[in-house]
């Protein structure tokens, strides 16, 4: 164990999920971690130069931070019932990083390419990996190599821009205003202001936050989706012993069903009527709370219960998305969709042309057209296919009947496959999983980021450890027929979600949106270690807030498991 704790590892990724691993590798005594990142600061999609005066993410206080660090209450808690802003998390994670992190992280270098030091040989023993890295300050190139890496480059590093949407189509057309995707509007935010004075700007998905800046900012804003997102708010803030809880985890159903309550809410039928007639409440009075009127295309929304796409907007602002949309201040179109730009035959002016014959004005125009894969450039085809990270389809008739029981869940699905890449747990590629090499965190999709990062950081902890409590597959084969049954089931739970459209695969090796204390249950049961830490008797386990100070002692369990 002592050969293991000296291998030199790799975390590809400054955000959430790498600042965790680093940390409880370092703390599990592993002398070499470096994290490489392509950012001037830590924290991913919240580092420094990608927030915004107004930017406000989905989780509350005390639900995105890491057991060995408190975070400060958002200044304007009340007003937001107790939202985080971009600037919190921004705060958060750079002290994350000052605290545990110093001389590990070097930034603004971009992996480019991982391969095996032997990939033309078929042995992988003895092998290292190969990352080649460019330095953003001067453009050079170069290549280090590591024994083991941790992929943490998360699903929102890579903008997706359809051709048809582009700049450079834009300007054939003759449009000469500023279009930027949305992931850069912190650095450009100037330049649309100066672009659009009082006229109109065009945004579209991670718009809200956008749309509203730009609102407030005085600029006349139309927000174009064929879809929006499904929404939960409160008249009220919510309180812990349901925002906190696994009140919401346990109305959403599972792959594996623990307890009683769970099997009687999803596999009978009066238990269905109450899950259905819950998550139709929550539905009703979200879009009540907020004032949306029956006509809005605002209710035209993504399924709360069936999709991913929703924005937990807790109390509605004055200045919010929704109240700036019922005062006038931003127009919705839709449903409708984008799809080329072209000159007018009337006033020569180059419009934006929608799918439903209509064409907008624009001054500048926000891409909110989601992202690629942060994966699809780092590895050739040979590597993908060593590692399994190559997508293949995944069959759902192999476990057609499996979840008929579930009578929450409707017993057809019009996905019958899927096209995704073999990932045990989310966490390691199953035709690597004797390897110990390579490892992923962060893409695990979920409502609570925290939580979930750092169980699977120290579940990855101990695969590189090799600790012998660690429940794993004996072979490739079964982690391979256990990756499947996760993807078929990710096929009845969340229909479409994994297709054309969907979420892109570095964000999605598995998804256990709302029932993510299930899932990080089965890691925790994975290292044999206990799965309710919350508290509360047979009554009142579902209602207990669970808290990140749960987890403080998770190094201790495992350091006595491993001396047992």
């Amino acid at each position: 164990m002592t050969e293991l704790r000296s291998s030199k590892i790799c975390i590809i990724g400054s955000g959430a999920a790498g600042l965790i691993t680093a940390h409880t590798l370092i703390q599990d005594g592993f002398q070499h971690v470096e994290i490489l990142t392509r950012d001037s600061s830590s924290g991913g999609v919240w580092a420094a130069q990608k927030v915004y005066p107004g930017l406000t993410i989905n989780n509350v206080h005390g639900e995105f931070r890491f057991p060995p660090l408190p975070m400060l209450p958002p200044s304007n808690s009340k007003a937001t019932g107790g939202r985080l802003s971009g600037d919190d998390m921004q705060t958060y994670m750079e002290s994350f990083a000052d605290h545990f992190l110093k001389g590990r992280i070097r930034y603004q270098v971009e992996a480019l390419r991982l391969r095996r030091s032997n990939s033309n040989s078929n042995s992988k023993s003895g092998s290292r990996w190969v990352i080649t890295i460019r330095d953003e300050r001067d453009g050079s190139t170069s290549e280090v190599e590591y024994d083991k890496v941790v992929l943490c480059s998360g699903g929102c590093s890579n903008p997706h821009i359809p051709d048809l949407l582009s700049s450079v189509t834009a300007r054939k057309a003759g449009f000469e205003g500023p279009i930027i995707h949305s992931s850069e509007f912190a650095s450009n935010i100037t330049t649309i202001l100066n672009a659009t004075h009082s006229d109109e700007d065009t945004c579209g998905g991670h718009w809200r936050c956008v749309a509203s800046h730009l609102a407030n900012r005085g600029r006349r804003v139309q927000v174009v989706f064929e879809t929006a997102d499904a929404i939960i708010a409160a008249p009220i803030p919510l309180p812990p012993f349901i925002r906190k809880s696994r009140f919401l985890p346990i109305i959403s159903p599972h792959v594996e069903l623990r307890t009683k309550l769970e099997r009687f809410l999803h596999t009978t039928y009066l238990g269905s009527l109450i899950t259905k007639a819950l998550w139709g409440f929550l539905s009703w009075s979200s879009f009540f709370s907020l004032g949306v009127p029956h006509e809005s295309p605002l209710r035209h929304t993504h399924s709360l219960f069936y999709g991913v796409r929703t924005n937990d907007e807790g109390v509605g602002r004055p200045n919010g998305f929704h109240a700036l949309v019922n005062a006038g201040k931003i127009e919705v179109v839709a449903p409708a969709r984008a799809i080329e730009y072209e000159r007018s035959a009337v006033d020569k002016q180059v419009k934006i042309k929608l799918n439903n014959g209509l064409s907008l004005d624009a001054n500048a125009v926000v891409l909110a057209t989601g992202f690629r894969s942060s994966w699809e450039a780092l590895f050739d085809a040979d590597t993908l296919a060593d590692l399994g990270l190559n997508k293949y389809p995944i069959p759902y008739g192999n476990h057609v009947d499996e979840w008929d029981a579930y009578t929450t869940l409707e017993r057809s699905t019009a996905q019958r496959t899927i096209e995704a890449a073999c990932i045990y747990r989310g966490l390691v590629p199953a035709n690597n999983i004797l390897n110990r090499d390579f490892a992923i965190n962060g893409a695990i999709f979920t409502t609570n980021n925290g939580y979930t990062y750092t169980v699977a950081a120290h579940w990855i902890s101990s695969y590189f450890l090799a600790d012998p409590f660690l429940r794993l597959p004996s072979t490739p084969e079964k982690a391979m027929r256990s990756a499947e049954r996760n993807g078929a089931w990710l096929c009845k739970r969340y229909p479409g979600i994994l297709g054309v459209g969907g979420i892109n695969e570095s964000y999605c090796a598995d998804v256990a949106f709302w029932s993510w204390p299930q899932a990080c249950a089965t890691l925790l049961e994975d290292m044999g270690l206990q799965i309710w830490r919350s508290g509360g008797n047979w009554l009142t386990w579902v209602f207990k807030p669970m808290d990140l100070d749960e987890l403080k002692g998770l190094k201790e369990e495992r350091e006595e498991r491993r001396r047992a």
